[in-house]
C-alpha cells in the first residue's frame, strides 16, 4: 500500500514538472520574441504543439531504434526528475529520493542524450549525424566543469544524498553553497547553458540554420514525446541546480521563483549573445568553466 500511495505522489508530481516546465517554455519564448521586436507566440503554445502533434500519425520507419530514441529521451528526463526531492520536507513531491543519489541521476541525464543519438543515428536525414556528433561533443565538454562542481559540492557536505546536501544548506541563505562555495556555482551555472542549449551554445538544433539536428525527422507521436521531455528534462534540471547550489525548497512557490531565476540567466545570456561554432563552444568549456571547477575543489579542500 505504501509503494502505490509513492507512485501516485511520484505521477502528480510528474504532471506538476511537466505542466510547469512546458508553461516556462512558452514563457521563454515570449521573452525572446520581445527582445528581437516580436509579439510572439502565446504562453500556452507548447501544449497546443504537444496535442497537435499527438494527433498526427506517420508511416515512416527507419528500425526499432528510430522509434526507441524518443523513448530513451524521454526515460532520462523522467529518470532524472524522479530521483530529485523536489520540495524539501513534503511527502507528495519527495519522489524517490531516498532510492538514489546525486551520480545516478547523472547518469539519467546522459542517458536520454545517449538515447536520442542512437535514434537519430538511424534516422534517414543525412544531416542528423551532424547534430549528433555536435551535441556528443558539447555534451562532453560542458559535462566536464558540471563533474568538477559536482565533485567539489560531494566533498563539502560530504555526501551524495541530494536529500542531505539541501538539509545542510538550510537555517540560513548564507548556507547555501552559492555562498559558501561560489566557484563551483560558476562552474555549474557555466555547464548549464549548455545543458540548455540557448544562444551561443545552441549547436544541435541549430535554429539560425536549415534545421539539421537529431528530431529533425522525429513527427507526430515521436516529436510530442521529444516536446513533453522538454518541459519535464527542463524542469528536473532546474530543481536539480536549485537543491545543489541555492538551498532547495521548501514550499511550491518558493521552488518556481528560485527555478525561474535559475533559468533566467540562460536566456538573458541566449538574447544577449550570437550562436558559437562548434570548435568555438568546446574550446570554451573546456578552457574557463573547467578552470574554475578546479578552482572549486581545492577552494573547499584547503579552505
Amino acid at each position: 500500500m505504501d509503494i502505490m500511495i509513492k507512485i501516485l505522489y511520484a505521477v502528480i508530481s510528474v504532471i506538476v514538472a511537466t505542466v510547469y516546465g512546458l508553461t516556462l517554455g512558452g514563457v521563454v519564448q515570449k521573452i525572446y520574441a520581445r527582445v528581437h521586436g516580436r509579439f510572439g507566440p502565446p504562453v500556452w503554445q507548447p501544449f497546443i504543439d504537444i496535442i497537435k502533434t499527438h494527433g498526427k500519425r506517420v508511416s515512416i520507419s527507419h528500425g526499432i531504434m528510430f522509434y526507441l530514441g524518443p523513448v530513451f529521451r524521454f526515460a532520462g528526463g523522467l529518470g532524472t526528475y524522479l530521483f530529485i526531492p523536489v520540495i524539501y520536507g513534503s511527502v507528495v513531491f519527495a519522489n524517490f529520493s531516498m532510492a538514489g543519489d546525486l551520480l545516478l541521476v547523472m547518469y539519467f541525464i546522459f542517458f536520454g542524450q545517449l538515447g536520442m543519438a542512437l535514434g537519430a543515428g538511424e534516422g534517414g536525414h543525412p544531416y542528423s549525424p551532424l547534430g549528433i556528433a555536435r551535441g556528443l561533443s558539447q555534451m562532453s565538454t560542458f559535462e566536464l566543469p558540471f563533474s568538477l562542481a559536482v565533485i567539489a559540492v560531494a566533498i563539502q557536505y560530504d555526501s551524495l544524498n541530494i536529500t542531505t546536501i539541501v538539509a545542510a544548506q538550510q537555517g540560513s541563505i548564507l548556507n547555501w553553497t552559492l555562498f559558501t562555495n561560489p566557484f563551483a556555482v560558476i562552474a555549474a551555472m557555466i555547464s548549464l547553458l549548455g545543458m540548455n542549449m540557448h544562444s551561443p551554445f545552441s549547436l544541435v538544433l541549430a535554429p539560425q540554420e536549415i534545421p539539421i539536428g537529431p528530431p529533425v525527422e522525429m513527427n507526430s507521436s515521436f516529436l510530442a514525446i521529444l516536446q513533453t521531455n522538454r518541459g519535464l528534462f527542463t524542469a528536473a534540471k532546474l530543481v536539480l541546480f536549485m537543491n545543489l547550489f541555492f538551498g532547495g525548497a521548501t514550499n511550491l512557490l518558493i521552488m518556481i521563483v528560485k527555478t525561474f531565476f535559475i533559468y533566467l540567466v540562460s536566456v538573458i545570456v541566449g538574447a544577449a549573445f550570437p550562436r558559437f561554432r562548434p570548435e568555438q563552444s568546446f574550446r570554451f568549456f573546456l578552457k574557463w568553466p573547467t578552470i574554475i571547477g578546479i578552482i572549486s575543489i581545492i577552494f573547499i579542500v584547503y579552505f
